[in-house]
């Protein structure tokens, strides 16, 4: 009875190690299948040839395409297979990348691969010639994108120097200028810097010093106006009509239409003015304010666009201020009030510095508002110097722009060029322009330009 029992325990314990060799047999194939180096099958001699692949390797099919059942039946075998302890195909799947990990980033990726098995060998010296033409594209990608390389590392070192130049204006402007204002401003040195364009963190602050506030207009009379603003808007929204100011009502409902129409408008590609946007309601509310303190004037299309400029580098109230103020000045004023003699008067005065500086176009005569017309970045440029030099810098930046595009005008017939003059590149360059603004001498004879306007004026009086 013993001797039975230690046979039967014999026996349990050899299938039970021969249960546990196979699968720790079966384990080690498994792993090996599947973190070992995928088997490269050699090469047949038709694949010898080489071959043309875009971005990366592809297996090639070795053989037709196969249907669904014949799909099920291979998959049932090998499943079967690894089910009765067989290693797991090491094999790529047809169709698949080899390498899951390849991602081209050039034209550096095209590949010379050698040619499927199911197509026929080339001519040694096809296969040669095409080994050529790879070689020539690889050295031009390669050279393309050195070129490239070196642009990029160009325009950061480029970038890196006007941080550092804005930075050391800034320090400049807020310890040594600002606080001197009325003694430094029209020293050669703030000048010189004033030209190079000033910090946007100062941009605000200098520009209200330099346009003024000879309205004495204060915070509180700004609300005060938006008040009776918002208080209009609200009256016509309901009835259609509001108190007599002296203003007619097509007169109050074209101002109203015209102002939502000219903010949707208003430097569309930021999409900060238009409705939703985070300065659609500070925009709104500037103009209202402004139709109300000068009913006189109301609003006129293209005023949008001055207020913006200011919203995006000063305070709300401030941006009033600035705005009410700069339109007050004469050649502003003369132009939104559609004032016929004045304007004669600038646009003869323009005429006379056009002819002496650019006597090839002397066949284009187009005042453009600079900041609808030039780059955003560009026009705030423009406007630092025209807050330090007032109404003769908007002429002469049109003889700038004049200058720098010459060529190009000179190609175009006046419907294209004024066309081109409303919106100018984007990647105008600004250094540029200001060079060909700074060629503009805007002297006729001995004669200034506040000198020929007076006179241009006077004659126009008569």
């Amino acid at each position: 009875m013993v001797e039975s029992v230690q046979s039967c325990y014999q026996v349990k314990v050899c299938v039970s190690s021969l249960i546990i060799t196979h699968t720790l047999s079966w384990l080690v194939c498994l792993f090996r299948g599947l973190f070992s180096k995928k088997h490269i099958e050699p090469k047949s001699p038709s694949q010898n040839v080489p071959g043309w692949k875009l971005f990366g390797k592809v297996a090639a099919r070795e053989s037709p395409p196969k249907d669904s059942r014949t799909i099920q039946q291979e998959y049932e075998a090998k499943a079967g297979k690894a089910g009765s302890g067989g290693s797991s195909p090491t094999q790529p799947q047809h169709g698949r990348r080899k390498n899951l990990d390849f991602e081209p980033l050039s034209t550096t990726a095209l590949i010379l691969e050698d040619r499927p098995s199911n197509l026929p060998a080339k001519p040694v010296e096809e296969a040669q010639r095409h080994r050529q033409e790879y070689d020539e594209m690889v050295a031009e990608a390669k050279k393309r994108e050195l070129k490239e390389a070196q642009r990029k590392r160009k325009e950061m070192k480029e970038r890196f120097k006007q941080e550092d130049s804005i930075a050391n204006a800034m320090v400049v402007w807020n310890h040594d200028i600002l606080p001197n204002w009325d003694n430094m401003r029209n020293t050669r040195r703030v000048r010189e810097l004033w030209w190079q364009g000033l910090p946007p963190n100062v941009r605000g602050k200098v520009w209200s010093l330099a346009i003024g506030n000879e309205l004495n207009i204060t915070p509180e009379l700004y609300d005060i106006f938006l008040s009776r603003a918002k208080e209009r808007w609200r009256s016509f929204s309901e009835t259609g009509s509001e108190a007599d100011d002296g203003a007619s009502l097509a007169d109050r409902e074209s101002s109203l239409d015209l102002i939502k129409l000219d903010i949707s408008r208003t430097f569309p590609p930021l999409f900060i003015f238009q409705k939703g946007g985070p300065y659609h309601d500070l925009l709104h509310s500037v103009l209202g304010a402004y139709t109300c303190y000068r009913p006189d004037v109301g609003y006129v299309q293209g005023m949008s666009f001055i207020a913006a400029v200011l919203i995006l580098n000063l305070e709300e109230a401030d941006a009033f201020i600035a705005f009410t103020n700069l339109l007050n000045k004469p050649c502003q004023l003369a132009f939104f009030r559609v004032d016929h003699d004045l304007m004669l008067k600038y646009f003869a005065a323009f005429e006379v510095f056009f002819e002496e500086n650019l006597p090839r176009l002397v066949a284009f005569k187009i005042f453009t508002l600079y900041s609808k017309s030039l780059p955003l970045d560009v026009a705030c440029r423009v406007w630092d110097v025209f807050c330090r030099d007032g109404e003769e810098f908007l002429f002469r930046t049109g003889l700038g722009i004049l200058r720098l595009y010459e060529d190009v005008l000179l190609q175009m017939d006046f419907i294209h060029s004024a066309q081109f003059l409303t919106r100018l590149p984007e990647d105008i360059d600004s250094d540029r322009l200001f060079a060909c603004i700074a060629a503009m001498p805007m002297l006729n004879g001995n004669k200034k330009w506040s000198q020929v306007s007076s006179s241009k004026h006077k004659k126009i009086g008569k």
